[in-house]
């Protein structure tokens, strides 16, 4: 029977990739550590469920600077309403 062996050069490069991979991921988690440490936000907000809706009370996001549309006015494109599954 054959053995077969394997060389100090494949596993050198095998473990340069796996060092490679656990390096990015890490780079990475910290990048995305950082962002969310530097956007921070006094007031976290809060939902508060109404008969038909929910609504956000406080928290960072100015609700004047969302774009606004009004359900009552036709959205300009000539396609015709799809139904689908989703149910609010």
């Amino acid at each position: 029977m054959a053995r077969a062996t394997t060389s100090s050069a494949t596993r050198s490069a095998g473990m340069f990739q796996l060092l490679a991979g656990v390096a990015s991921a890490l780079a990475l988690t910290g990048a995305a550590f950082y962002t969310v440490e530097l956007a921070t936000c006094g007031d976290a907000g809060q939902y508060v469920r109404h008969d038909n809706h929910v609504e956000l009370l406080g928290g960072c996001v100015d609700g004047t600077e969302l774009p606004h549309t009004d359900p009552r006015q036709p959205s300009g494109s000539d396609r015709i309403a799809e139904h689908n599954n989703y149910r609010p």
